[in-house]
């Protein structure tokens, strides 16, 4: 049974993340689940169009997909103050080096752009807002809230394994 910090670790060293699912399984919570990606060198791209004015430039390429060796992880937050999905190319313009944090794919925030827009634009607040952020392929999650998230590896994405943790 891996641990917290093993499970973390293994999602922050995926080179690629997808966000497969997102929803609200109750009122104000949120679950994510996501799957580890990589080139897949095995794919030559034997179906692409040779006639294609982008043949040259994808010759040598592969596609960045998730296989039978990724793994699979899945995200819940009990309660959440916040979230916003966007989607991954507009979402990466901008500058962010006033911001900071720590994690690559799963980022844990202590100062960001979102939280000043939530400290600006919501009240009420009865506990310090956590900021979770994680960076995908096709989408950025962006989630506040009060406490962690659960993590759960549910196994690869061929099926197996199974272990539950909550990341500090």
């Amino acid at each position: 049974m891996l641990g917290e910090d093993e499970v973390i670790s293994l999602l922050n060293q995926a080179k690629y993340l997808y966000l497969c699912n997102i929803s609200e399984p109750e009122d104000n919570s949120l679950r994510l689940v996501l799957e580890e990606a990589m080139v897949d060198r095995s794919d030559t791209g034997s179906a692409r169009d040779p006639a294609s004015p982008l043949a040259e430039i994808r010759k040598d390429a592969s596609p960045i997909k998730s296989v039978d060796a990724c793994n699979t992880f899945e995200l819940q937050w009990s309660r959440y103050v916040a979230y916003l999905v966007t989607e991954e190319l507009v979402g990466s313009g901008g500058s962010d080096e006033d911001e900071v944090y720590t994690g690559n794919l799963l980022r844990v925030y202590t100062k960001s752009h979102f939280l000043d827009h939530l400290s600006r634009d919501t009240g009420g607040h009865i506990e310090p807002i956590l900021h979770y952020k994680l960076i995908c392929q096709n989408h950025l999650i962006d989630v506040a809230s009060y406490s962690p998230p659960e993590v759960w590896l549910l196994g690869t994405v061929s099926g197996s394994g199974g272990t539950k943790v909550r990341p500090n």
